[in-house]
C-alpha cells in the first residue's frame, strides 16, 4: 500500500530546496576557483586534467552507491535521505574552509578528493529527496524550485571570484601565494554549504515508509555487497536508449572539461595578453576574475533559457533541441578565443549559456520513460556515472594531449572541446525519443556532476 503525499505549501517546498543551495555553491567553486589555486601553487598547465582526477572517480563511485543505499535506508530519527546530505554538507563545509590554506599543490589535491566525495554524497540524495516528498502534481514546483537553486549557488559562486577582488583588502596575497579574495569565496561557500542544508533539515521532515515498504526494508538487509549488486543489475537491465545517452556523453562531458580547465588561461592569453600563470601576475589573478564573471554570466543565461528549453522540447522533441543546444556552444568555444575585448566576449558565451541549461535537463526527457520508478534512486546515480566516466578518461589522457599534440596551447584545448561538442550534437540525433513531450513534463535540472 502506498499512501497519498501530503499536499506542501509553495514555502514549504522552496524550504525543502534551500540545502541545494549550499550544495552548487560548493559544486561552482570546484569547477572555477580550484586550478586557480592549483596554478596559484606552481602547477603545469599539462597537469591540469590529472589532477583533477578526484572528481570523476569519487562520482563514479559516491554517487551510485549513495544512491541504492538511501533507497534501502530508513531511520525513525534521521529519515532515508537527510543523513547523507547532512553529512556531505558538513565535510563539504570543512573542506571549503581548509582549502585556501592549503600550502603545498598536493595538500590542495587531497582536500580535493575530500570535498568532490562529500558534494557527491549529498548531491545523489537530494535528487532523489523531491520525488519522496512530492505529489506528481508538485514535482514540477519542486523541481523548478531546485532549478532556481543550482543556478543561484552556481552563479553566486562564480560571481565571488569577481567581486570580492572589488574589495581593497582581499587584494593581497597571503604566504602561500593565494589571495585573500579566494579565501573570502570559500570561506562563505563553507557557511553556505552547511547552514543552508540545516534549514532544509529543520524544516522538512521526511515520509516514512508504510508497514509493507518498512518490513521489506528490514528483511533486505544491507551488506557492503547490496549497492554494488544494485548498480551491477541495473546496468545489465539498463534500456538501449541509455546507452546511446553514453556515447553521447563521452563527447559532450569530455569537450565540457576542456572548457572548464582551459578558460582562465585563454582569457589570460587572448584579453589579458599574458601567458604568465604565476601567483605574482596581477593580469592572470585579473584574468580568473573575469573567468567567474563569464561563469555567472552563462549561469543566468542558463537559468532564464531553461523555461524555454522546456516549451521547444515539447514542440520540437528533445533530442532536436539537445542536438541544436550543443552546436550553439560548439559554434561558442570556436568563436571565444578570438575575442579580445573583455566586454564583447560575453556575446558568444550566450550560446554556451543556453547549451548548458540543455545538459542539466533535456537528456532525462530522452529517456525518463524508460527508467523504472523503483530504481529511480540507482538509475540517477548510474547516469552520473555516465557523466564522470568520460571525465575520468579526459582526467587520464588529456595531459599527452595537450602536451604532445595541441602544442601546450590552452586555446587549442578549447577548439578540441569544440570539436567534440560538433560530435556529441550529431550523435545525439541517433536517441530513439519521443518527438512531442506531455505538457506536464518538467525539466529535472540538476547540477554538478
Amino acid at each position: 500500500m502506498t499512501l497519498r503525499k501530503p499536499s506542501m505549501s509553495f514555502w514549504q517546498i522552496i524550504n525543502m530546496n534551500v540545502g541545494f543551495f549550499g550544495i552548487q555553491y560548493s559544486f561552482s567553486l570546484q569547477q572555477n576557483a580550484v586550478n586557480p589555486i592549483y596554478k596559484f601553487l606552481g602547477a603545469e598547465n599539462g597537469d591540469l586534467p590529472i589532477l583533477q582526477i578526484a572528481g570523476p572517480i569519487t562520482g563514479l563511485l559516491i554517487q551510485p552507491i549513495i544512491g541504492a543505499l538511501s533507497d534501502k535506508t530508513w531511520h525513525p530519527r534521521w529519515g532515508r535521505r537527510k543523513p547523507y546530505f547532512l553529512i556531505g554538507a558538513l565535510l563539504s563545509s570543512i573542506c571549503l574552509f581548509f582549502f585556501p590554506f592549503s600550502k603545498t599543490l598536493w595538500m590542495a589535491v587531497g582536500l580535493l578528493w575530500i570535498l568532490d566525495a562529500a558534494n557527491n554524497t549529498a548531491m545523489e540524495p537530494y535528487r532523489a529527496f523531491v520525488a519522496d516528498k512530492l505529489s506528481p502534481v508538485q514535482q514540477p514546483t519542486g523541481f523548478l524550485a531546485q532549478s532556481f537553486f543550482t543556478g543561484f549557488g552556481q552563479t553566486l559562486a562564480a560571481l565571488s571570484l569577481f567581486l570580492f577582488q572589488l574589495v581593497p583588502f582581499f587584494n593581497k596575497t597571503s604566504a602561500n601565494n593565494i589571495p585573500y579574495w579566494v579565501f573570502a569565496s570559500f570561506f562563505f561557500g563553507a557557511f553556505c554549504s552547511i547552514t543552508s542544508v540545516l534549514w532544509s533539515n529543520s524544516t522538512t521532515p521526511e515520509i516514512p515508509p508504510t508497514p509493507e515498504e518498512l518490513a521489506e526494508l528490514r528483511n533486505r538487509k544491507l551488506t557492503i555487497l547490496t549497492p554494488f549488486k544494485e548498480i551491477f543489475h541495473a546496468i545489465r537491465e539498463m534500456p538501449s536508449n541509455m546507452w546511446r545517452l553514453f556515447i553521447v556523453y563521452l563527447f559532450q562531458w569530455f569537450a565540457l572539461k576542456c572548457y572548464w580547465d582551459y578558460k582562465d588561461l585563454t582569457i589570460a592569453k587572448s584579453i589579458f595578453k599574458t601567458t604568465d600563470s604565476s601567483a605574482t601576475n596581477e593580469l592572470y589573478k585579473q584574468a580568473v576574475g573575469w573567468g567567474g564573471l563569464i561563469s555567472g554570466w552563462t549561469n543566468i543565461i542558463t537559468f532564464i533559457s531553461a523555461f524555454g528549453l522546456v516549451w521547444f522540447a515539447r514542440k520540437k522533441g528533445p533530442k532536436i533541441v539537445h542536438s541544436i543546444c550543443l552546436l550553439m556552444a560548439a559554434i561558442a568555444l570556436f568563436i571565444f578565443p578570438h575575442i579580445e575585448n573583455k566586454y564583447l566576449v560575453f556575446i558568444p558565451l550566450i550560446g554556451f549559456g543556453i547549451a548548458w541549461a540543455s545538459m542539466m535537463g533535456v537528456p532525462y526527457l530522452m529517456i525518463v520513460n524508460d527508467i523504472p520508478k523503483a530504481r529511480y534512486g540507482v538509475y540517477m546515480g548510474i547516469i552520473n556515472m555516465m557523466i564522470v566516466i568520460p571525465m575520468l578518461i579526459y582526467s587520464l589522457t588529456f595531459g599527452h594531449i595537450f602536451n604532445s599534440f595541441l602544442g601546450m596551447e590552452p586555446v587549442n584545448a578549447i577548439y578540441f572541446g569544440a570539436t567534440f561538442l560538433l560530435i556529441a550534437s550529431g550523435l545525439t540525433l541517433f536517441i530513439k525519443a519521443p518527438t512531442v513531450l506531455a505538457d506536464d513534463v518538467v525539466l529535472p535540472m540538476g547540477g554538478g556532476h
